[in-house]
């Protein structure tokens, strides 16, 4: 069946996807090259000319992720920066972020994102404990994270931080130490997520080989359930299963991703959604590179989605947020009927008290909180 192309959202999202670090941590299962600095003049050439294919689309939010963006020295950050205001038109009012590790930030980087205009910056801090950061790998002290958001804070108003939760050894007390620290700080955001063992990371391995154990899940639900408080206490809204902000300062582009409105990707290992086709560039940098360099697509995977895969994605996607999704719009937007497919999963949630109906509206329970992933994989199938 031939789908006419207006039945696809205008993506007005951009990601790029900036895979330097200083080293890899061993949790992380992202696009990431350490120790590989001599490349990053050829990685910029290459997002240019990836961008290159794109008709300067009109955007309204701009996500520089990573890796660690602010890793790149000034000169040539200026110059991803630079290119980024070329391939795209800017909206007035874009939410522009860029993410950084606290060590990496300093007056002469604050100088450069302000001057360019980047107006949301989110600090990789995970935690404020020392022996938890030293687990983590990360490569910054609780001091210099304190010293990070407040520099940030005092250039860049909308401040977000990302904090783990769950790691090995961690208890309740020290997770509540790492909450206060962080909402006592000028943040505007807070994303906070449980620790995972993904394939082909060290911590994976380490796990396999009884090196390190994962958290029980009595526990890991504790410091969830204690998350919502805390930040509720501090005036936090719980909008999304893993984030929380202050009313107006939610992520405008994640909310692009829950909705399934389309957008850009350029980098190694970046993901698009554009006039229905999902699709993956290589993961590794250098393949990305080399593909760039000779001409040819920097994909490793493309796939043309149904409109029905697009509605249940969207009902899937959606139902994390907790304000829910209204299924009978949703069903005019993508013209199927939801309600009629999803019948099954529908019933069998509201019959476990996971999601409750108002209106033309479903959203999650205070107990189906807890069982999202569940929810929507039922939405999904």
């Amino acid at each position: 069946m031939t789908i006419d192309s207006s039945f696809w959202p205008t993506p007005r999202a951009a990601y790029v996807h900036v895979p330097f670090c200083r080293h890899r941590c061993g949790y992380c299962n992202f696009s990431v090259i350490a120790g590989r600095d001599d490349l990053i003049g050829r990685f910029i050439a290459a997002v240019d000319r990836e961008l290159s294919l794109l008709e300067c689309p009109e955007i309204d939010t701009l996500f520089i992720g990573g890796g660690t963006p602010t890793h790149l020295p000034t000169a040539e950050l200026s110059k991803l920066l630079s290119l980024l205001q070329r391939r795209f038109r800017f909206v007035e009012g874009i939410e522009w972020s860029v993410e950084a590790n606290p060590e990496d930030i300093d007056s002469e980087k604050l100088d450069l994102l302000v001057e360019f205009g980047v107006n949301r910056i989110s600090l990789g801090v995970q935690s404020f404990q020392s022996e938890k950061l030293k687990l983590l790998q990360r490569g910054h002290r609780r001091s210099e994270a304190m010293q990070a958001i407040a520099s940030s804070a005092a250039r860049i108003e909308n401040v977000s931080i990302d904090l783990i939760f769950a790691a090995p050894g961690e208890t309740v007390e020290g997770w509540r130490d790492d909450l206060r620290t962080a909402l006592g700080l000028p943040i505007k955001h807070l994303s906070a997520y449980a620790l995972t063992f993904e394939k082909g990371t060290s911590f994976w391995s380490r796990r396999m080989h009884g090196k390190l154990n994962s958290l029980d899940e009595n526990s890991e639900l504790e410091m969830y359930e204690l998350t919502r408080q805390i930040t509720r206490d501090h005036h936090f809204k719980h909008y999304e299963i893993s984030n929380f902000a202050f009313d107006g300062y939610e992520s405008q582009h994640n909310i692009r991703y829950w909705e399934g409105r389309g957008w850009f990707a350029a980098g190694p290992g970046a993901a698009r959604f554009v006039a229905g086709r999902r699709e993956v560039n290589h993961r590794s940098p250098t393949t990305y590179l080399s593909r760039i360099e000779s001409g040819r697509s920097p994909n490793a995977e493309s796939e043309l989605i149904t409109p029905i895969q697009y509605a249940r994605e969207r009902a899937a996607f959606g139902i994390r947020m907790l304000r829910g999704i209204d299924l009978t719009q949703l069903s005019i937007e993508t013209e199927i009927d939801l309600w009629a497919r999803c019948d099954s999963a529908i019933t069998r949630s509201l019959e476990m008290d996971l999601i409750e109906r108002i209106g033309d509206r479903l959203r999650l329970t205070e107990k189906g909180i807890l069982f999202a992933d569940t929810v929507a994989s039922d939405l999904l199938s």
